[in-house]
């Protein structure tokens, strides 16, 4: 269950080659309903604040997971996640990871150093410190939610093509590797929304079926906002929608 995590928090993972600030602001805030089959499992939420870095004006967005109702007491899970990345570039100064899934404690922080591609992690519950060699431009968990909403091309894409990212995740690079599929309009709270649809690779196993077990919705916009993500796992399957948004940058564009 805990690499769940991974995927409810990214919700939208898309890899390209530049960044530039457009997508997001400041007080951005989305929150997405989970429900694994037909139970409502719980629910994650993501929101963007300001923050100071090495005197420095930055990025400080917080992910936050929770179980709801039955599942609770089924399988508790809350979560924490946090990075502060740079306004220009997107690149990450610090990231903090909290988590508490069905028992599955995790209580870390790590430190960027982007000139010598190194991240110090600092491991609160095992009270060990270790320094890790990262790639140039990785991204952490939510960092690269926020990153890779940003690229220029994304409008671009054909289906079938596939991109990757280098995400740092449990002390170690993923190569985080999605297919583009296409367009469709799909039903929300808010009613029908345009997007673009995407795969991403994950390994099968224990939690997965298949490797295209994952499917995600993202708004066909300027803003990107993930609007729904659905998961068959290799028992039952998980589906998590968008419940509420505020703070966005352009409109929220629905179709009537």
């Amino acid at each position: 269950m805990k690499k769940l995590a991974l995927f409810i928090f990214i919700l939208a993972t898309l890899s390209f080659d530049t960044y530039k600030e457009d997508a997001f602001d400041v007080g951005e805030y989305f929150k997405f309903r989970i429900h694994y089959g037909i139970v409502n499992a719980g629910y994650a939420t993501l929101e963007v604040k300001d923050a100071v870095v090495n005197n420095k004006k930055v990025f400080h967005a917080v992910g936050k997971g929770y179980t709801t109702g039955m599942s609770k007491f089924f399988f508790k899970v809350e979560d924490l996640y946090e990075s502060y990345f740079d306004r220009e570039t997107g690149g990450p100064y610090r990231y903090i990871r909290k988590i508490n899934e069905g028992g599955y404690t995790k209580n870390q922080e790590g430190f960027f150093n982007q000139s010598q591609n190194r991240v110090l992690v600092k491991d609160y519950k095992r009270k060990t410190e270790k320094t890790i060699v990262v790639t140039e431009d990785v991204q952490d968990i939510i960092s690269s939610f926020y990153y890779l909403r940003n690229h220029p091309n994304i409008d671009k894409l054909k289906s079938g093509e596939s991109i990757t990212i280098d995400m740092f995740f449990d002390d170690e690079i993923t190569k985080f590797k999605l297919k583009y599929i296409g367009r469709q309009d799909i039903t929300t709270k808010f009613g029908t929304v345009a997007t673009m649809v995407f795969k991403p690779m994950v390994q099968t196993g224990r939690v997965f079926k298949e490797k295209e077990s994952v499917t995600l919705w993202i708004t066909d916009d300027d803003n990107k906002v993930p609007v729904r993500i659905k998961a068959e796992l290799a028992v039952g399957s998980l589906k998590a929608d968008i419940d509420e948004y505020k703070g966005l940058k352009y409109p929220f564009k629905v179709k009537k």
